[in-house]
């Protein structure tokens, strides 16, 4: 039957793109990470789009629900460098991007670069840095560079930030300013597993007893093939009438009635990149309204603000977005 629907019109289901590799190595992934994590699938579904994308992920859920342990992990299946930086609140911006020490034996300065020199660096509770050190960030998260005293460093590709924060606790914590949200492709807001999972959990926790879980992840990808493939995922295709699609959508949030603050330009390239993954992940050399749809909820929520009057009436942002999207014509 396909090959009947390929004969009547040949550019049907013709996949310009060997997408194979891809696959194997997403499925690979989330093989080594099943050994450990039980449920969170959306999280890893997200974290690994987010790689694809060459997007950060904010992740974001009360303690104990597997956040850290599953970014740090999830480095662990890639052959690349990894840091690990805990956020406090006298944190200063040089104890993350590194700072010049003088040497006496050439009597000049020398650049000693800080943990952010790395390929995935874990930011574990974001939130518990101020200000200045969370400006730090910019612009190594925004042009993976960082300047310093008038030298410009690059980053090493690739170059990937997964953050942690807890919503609930306040004490001892700063909220993130806008313009480090929008520097984020994903807020994955990690939930509670079900009862079947927690079960799961307990039985696999006493099984391995002093086994240390880290040591049961192989790494099964390498810097290359995610640079590989971060490049095959900007040959998807995507008709003219899905960019008006993401266009709209995006466009909406500036003026909704219920909104404060709309989303910007930076969102509407963030749903175009996601959905090429998603699009990828899935075997497909094109995206669908369905891809886009799947990631517009991750990629507005932090980035739109609403209305004082509809948060005190119990709006969400999630809530927002998806009513939203109910409002924008499906392409056909």
């Amino acid at each position: 039957m396909e090959d009947t629907i390929q004969d009547d019109n040949p550019l049907e289901f013709n996949s310009r793109l060997d997408l194979t590799k891809l696959q194997e190595s997403v499925a690979k992934v989330k093989s080594e990470l099943g050994k450990v994590i039980i449920g969170q699938q959306d999280m890893i579904e997200l974290l690994i789009v987010s790689i694809l994308a060459n997007g950060h992920s904010l992740i974001e859920g009360v303690p104990g629900v597997a956040k850290t342990v599953t970014a740090k992990l999830l480095a662990k299946t890639m052959n690349v460098h990894f840091s690990r930086i805990q956020f406090t609140p006298d944190l200063m911006p040089s104890d993350i991007l590194g700072t010049s020490i003088f040497n006496l034996k050439t009597s000049e300065f020398e650049f000693k670069k800080g943990p952010i020199f790395s390929n995935i660096i874990l930011i574990d509770e974001i939130n518990r840095a101020p200000a200045k050190t969370q400006a730090a960030l910019f612009e190594a998260m925004a042009e993976r560079q960082i300047t310093i005293d008038g030298q410009t460093y690059e980053m090493e590709p690739p170059f990937l930030v997964f953050a942690t924060q807890n919503p609930i606790e306040q004490e001892g914590t700063y909220r993130l300013p806008e313009a480090q949200l929008d520097r984020f492709l994903f807020k994955i807001n990690v939930h509670y597993p079900s009862l079947e999972e927690e079960i799961q959990i307990l039985e696999n926790k006493h099984q391995q007893k002093n086994t240390n879980v880290e040591g049961l992840i192989d790494s099964v990808l390498s810097a290359a093939e995610i640079a590989a493939y971060q490049d095959v995922i900007k040959d998807i295709i995507v008709e003219d009438n899905l960019l008006k699609y993401i266009a709209a959508i995006v466009n909406n949030t500036r003026t909704n009635a219920n909104l404060y603050l709309g989303a910007s330009p930076r969102a509407s390239i963030a749903i175009l990149d996601a959905s090429k993954a998603v699009a990828a992940i899935n075997g497909r050399d094109f995206i669908t309204p369905d891809d886009i749809k799947k990631v517009v909820s991750p990629i507005l929520c932090h980035r739109i603000i609403l209305t004082p009057e509809r948060e005190m009436e119990g709006l969400t942002a999630k809530k927002m977005v998806q009513d939203l999207i109910q409002t924008i014509e499906i392409p056909r």
